[in-house]
């Protein structure tokens, strides 16, 4: 199943990193909310940064929703937890989940 709604088109799925501060940890992660943080601070202080964005993590559950991940998720992690698969072999399983599945418009 495809994704309906394109991610850049939609609000909640994007959020432009200089309208992002530390308290936004909860909607696009530790490392994207510090980067806004940053350069935020960055530009107030006359340094140029080019501009980016962080996709949410509304966006990233919709889409392993959407192109049904989770469950495959799932079940690796749980081979993990029960010993039937190290964490190197769940690790290159799941990059391998993401790499072969198209984000689609």
């Amino acid at each position: 199943m495809a994704l309906e709604t394109s991610l850049l088109a939609n609000p909640v799925y994007v959020s432009w990193f200089e309208e992002l501060r530390i308290t936004d940890i909860d909607k696009v992660g530790g490392k994207n909310a510090s980067l806004g943080e940053l350069i935020r601070t960055l530009k107030d202080q006359g340094v140029r940064v080019p501009d980016g964005f962080a996709i949410t993590v509304d966006a990233y559950w919709t889409f392993l929703k959407a192109e049904g991940l989770k469950d495959k998720l799932r079940s690796h992690l749980d081979d993990l937890a029960q010993g039937k698969q190290s964490l190197a072999q769940v690790g290159r399983a799941i990059r391998w989940l993401f790499l072969q599945t198209p984000c689609s418009p």
